[in-house]
């Protein structure tokens, strides 16, 4: 690598050594994990009895109050997407009937939350929604819904849109969040602490939209808030390459990098101390009205957490005092039954001081419940068994990309798989000692994913890195737990909105 290359790559507060890996990456791929079966139900998916749901909302928030709690909210992303069909109507010729999807939205405009203060902006330019429906003039109403002359929801991030209605009051997602908040996060202090990750160019507006919330919630619930916010750091940006594996140079000279997707909050994770850190994303909201399923089974998986966690820390204690047969077959049962694992074929015939060095290393981990809903067709991972290096089975979400198509084995227990990761995770990142570990050192670097992209017209490789619920989370102990279905519903275009489960 040139000396001109390697400075513009400290100046980006990254290590050439890691760019090196990095292009090393692009040039042999990543690996395909072994896959030994799908998790499915009772076998990798714990499915909660309502005797075991009504134990953990008994005492689930007693042992909330006594710990510090987060809910930690990735919220950088743009809504662009949300709009793709609404940005390609006003390119076109403004036909209605040749976009379905266009027509849809028109037909109901006036059921989305953000009707009212769309309708304000037309009048601010001399006109309202109902005289441009009444001259067929449906370019005006979607420029200015998305616009800067308009509410700019085209260059938003997706937690500042108006999303649901209630009356008068209309709630974005980030209102939601902290309304969801104060359901299943209270901790230490009776606070409710929420961590959004946020793009620069938005921290302001979030700051400003949560600050317009916070003093009648704090009236209206008696709580204290915690808000906070960290950006992507430039840090984890990948390099992107040419089709041959060189760095990408844009024409001013400089090196192209890219944000290296969702894995690279990982060390805005890593910078949270908490005891408990529930993850959503930003957009799986409801209205209050489908919030008390949402609420019972985050209650529920933060339940399972504290309850496992203690016995793992108990038998970590106890095999610290003395490696005896009692204290290996107390370790042995907490890996296999608490945690679910599988222990590698020979285990038994190992030496009590390798099994106890064994144990101490899978058990003195991060711990993350995950939710999982069954598979509707949805995109998104999956829960796989996975065969490791030492010979031990582990539970992890996987991606289609991470799996091997081509072979047969694979590929039928990805058809055999029955649920899918709708994002709804809780998560233990306190050793027995109360030290927070370092996340950084639990993911796989071996499961990154390699994408086709264009910039100025020209193609070129872009590389992310682990993904936060797949690689990055690679060496944590995982639960799979079952939540119903009406706890997953994201917004992934602006007509879902009209969704009953948004109304």
């Amino acid at each position: 690598m040139n000396r001109t290359l390697e400075s513009q790559i400290i100046a980006q507060g990254m290590n050439p050594e890691l760019i090196s890996q990095q292009i090393e990456s692009f040039k042999k791929g990543f690996p395909f994990l072994k896959i030994t079966g799908p998790a499915t139900p009772n076998k990798g998916i714990k499915v909660l009895s309502e005797e075991e749901i009504q134990k953990h909302l008994n005492s689930y928030p007693e042992k909330a109050a006594k710990i510090d709690v987060v809910k930690f909210v990735p919220a950088s992303g743009a809504a662009s997407r949300m709009f793709k069909d609404l940005f390609s109507f006003l390119e076109g010729n403004g036909n209605l009937s040749a976009s379905p999807f266009v027509q849809k939205f028109i037909n109901q405009i006036e059921k989305f939350a953000f009707y009212p203060e769309l309708d304000q902006a037309l009048r601010e330019k001399g006109t309202s929604i109902s005289d441009c429906l009444d001259r067929k003039d449906y370019k005006e109403i979607i420029a200015t819904l998305l616009q800067e002359d308009g509410l700019a929801y085209g260059s938003l991030p997706k937690g500042l849109l108006r999303f649901h209605s209630y009356g008068d009051s209309k709630r974005t997602p980030a209102h939601e969040h902290l309304v969801e908040g104060m359901q299943y996060a209270v901790g230490k202090g009776k606070t409710v602490q929420i961590h959004f990750t946020v793009s620069p160019e938005h921290e302001e507006k979030f700051k400003q939209e949560i600050s317009s919330i916070l003093p009648d919630l704090k009236e209206e619930s008696g709580l204290n808030f915690e808000i906070s916010y960290s950006q992507q750091k430039k840090s984890t940006d990948t390099i992107a390459v040419t089709l041959e594996n060189e760095p990408f140079i844009e024409e001013d000279g400089s090196i192209l990098f890219r944000p290296a997707g969702h894995g690279a909050l990982l060390e805005n994770l890593n910078d949270i101390d908490a005891d408990l850190i529930f993850i959503k994303n930003i957009d799986n909201v409801v209205p209050d009205r489908l919030k008390d399923t949402t609420t019972k089974f985050k209650i529920a998986i933060g339940g399972v957490l504290l309850e496992i966690q203690n016995e793992v820390f108990e038998t970590l204690n106890a095999l610290e005092l003395e490696i005896s047969t009692q204290h290996l077959e107390k370790a042995k049962q907490v890996f296999t039954e608490s945690l679910g694992a599988k222990l590698p074929a020979d285990f038994d015939s190992q030496r009590e001081v390798d099994q106890a060095k064994f144990l101490k290393k899978k058990l003195n981990r991060p711990i993350r419940i995950c939710g999982m809903v069954k598979n509707t067709g949805e995109p998104g991972g999956g829960p796989f068994w996975i065969l490791e290096e030492d010979g031990s089975q582990s539970l992890q979400i996987l991606e289609t990309a991470q799996i091997d198509m081509n072979d047969p084995v694979s590929k039928a227990h990805l058809h055999a798989a029955t649920h899918f990761n709708p994002v709804d995770l809780v998560c233990g990142t306190k050793n027995y000692k109360g030290e927070k570990f370092d996340l950084l050192a639990f993911r796989d670097m071996q499961t990154g994913f390699i994408t086709e992209k264009s910039k100025s017209g020209r193609e070129l490789k872009a590389l992310e890195l682990p993904g936060l619920w797949n690689g990055a989370m690679s060496g944590w102990n995982t639960i799979f737990v079952e939540v119903p279905l009406i706890t997953f519903n994201p917004v992934k275009t602006v007509n879902d909105l009209l969704r009953d489960e948004h109304q």
